[in-house]
């Protein structure tokens, strides 16, 4: 791949050989499509109409929807069109013009969210939350290995990065307490996910294989799950997590397409016993991605995504196994992303072991989230070009309860 003329561009973590996609804002402007290079943001709508590119006018929209819609074909079309622009020194002088410096935009969620599903595929995640709540049985509970397990969350109070999070409230009962009362959670969490955003739907009831999943899934966006550990303690028996999880959950405001991740496929850890034919997979279908929990301005945590039991590719065939249908937009996430060292956990919970071990951040020892924390959570993974591409941040601070 030819290196990019965008000054500052080239060798740096969004090279040509990543361009995610977002929609930005600039002044009294329609926010629209944009793409990532280098400092800058390459403004896509009278790009698209100057160069008179089929279905250019996708890039008007204040979402990415529309583009997604238009299925692979066009998102590979559109990619090389992208690279042999900003790669071709003859193309400088056309396209110079549309590049606008990020620091001047401001970012917007970059999809309209249709549905959210939230997983649960780290096994050492699974079995750290095991062995904390079920100390005398198994940490794994017996459907756990056969199946990517997940619930349905809240599309709603999906949120960008940098939107701040209120502090929720709902009922609580300590284990020592004779009733529950209603009040601000105490046990405020993060979980470090990565997420898959739909492009292609399809129609209910069929089903999309693991070897469908690139012609549907877009590409891919950090993910903070925000948790409240009591209140979900308390709400999740018998059907799982309910409002300890649907009041915010922050996405990164930068789509990595997922051929920009063609360089960081791996192949999965090891799954036993071997899947049902439906989800089995081949080769490299996990992704080397390598996450960062920064906590006030300190690295708490840096976990592997490579680590993952459950690759992407088996949660999205298993969300359609039952012919449930995919929407434009729909985003699914992977759950909390956990290593097997103390250093590599995804989530406070873990890294606090429930609040009896507090970690040191900044000389204070901390096991959940106080009011004005704020939490960043950064990933890179391997480009073709060599270097390391950024998947963008995810960025909240802890506003306080209402009352």
């Amino acid at each position: 791949m030819s290196p990019t003329w965008v000054e500052g561009a080239a060798g740096s973590t969004y090279d040509v050989d990543n361009l995610p996609y977002g929609v930005f804002g600039r002044g009294d402007d329609e926010p629209r499509v944009g793409v990532r290079i280098g400092d800058f943001v390459l403004d896509l709508a009278p790009l698209a109409a100057a160069y008179m590119l089929d279905g250019g006018h996708v890039f008007e929209q204040p979402s990415l929807n529309p583009f997604m819609r238009l299925g692979r074909p066009a998102w590979h079309a559109v990619r090389g069109w992208l690279i042999e622009i900003l790669t071709d020194e003859a193309e400088r002088d056309s396209v110079e013009a549309y590049l606008v410096p990020v620091e001047d935009t401001s970012v917007r969620l970059p999809f309209e969210v249709a549905d959210y599903v939230d997983f649960y595929c780290s096994l050492e995640h699974a079995s750290n939350v095991g062995r904390m709540f079920r100390p005398d049985a198994e940490p794994l509970l017996p459907n756990w290995r056969h199946l990517p397990v997940g619930y349905h969350g809240r599309a709603g109070t999906v949120v960008v990065s940098g939107t701040p999070v209120r502090r929720p409230s709902g009922q609580r009962k300590p284990p020592a307490d004779p009733g529950p009362t209603c009040g601000p959670s105490r046990r405020l969490d993060i979980e470090a996910e990565l997420g898959f955003v739909v492009g292609v739907g399809t129609p209910l009831g069929t089903r999309v294989s693991t070897t469908e999943f690139s012609d549907h899934v877009f590409g891919v966006v950090l993910v903070n799950d925000w948790s409240a550990r009591d209140i979900q303690a308390w709400e999740y028996v018998p059907l799982g997590p309910f409002l300890g999880k649907s009041f915010a959950t922050s996405v990164g405001a930068w789509v990595t397409p997922l051929a920009a991740l063609e360089a960081a496929r791996v192949v999965l850890p090891g799954q036993d016993p071997e899947p049902l034919p439906y989800l089995r997979v081949e080769g490299a279908a996990g992704y080397d991605v390598d996450v960062e929990v920064v906590l006030n301005g300190e690295v708490v945590s840096r976990p592997p995504y490579s680590s993952m039991y459950w690759s992407p590719a088996q949660m999205l065939a298993h969300l359609t196994v039952n012919g449930a249908s995919l929407r434009t937009g729909d985003l699914f996430a992977s759950g909390t992303i956990s290593g097997s060292a103390r250093a590599q956990r995804g989530s406070l919970l873990e890294l606090s072991w429930g609040g009896a071990e507090p970690f040191e951040v900044g000389g204070v020892r901390q096991s959940f989230l106080e009011d004005g924390d704020e939490v960043v959570l950064r990933a890179t993974a391997p480009g073709a070009g060599g270097g390391r591409i950024a998947l963008g941040e995810v960025r909240g601070q802890i506003a306080s309860a209402r009352h």
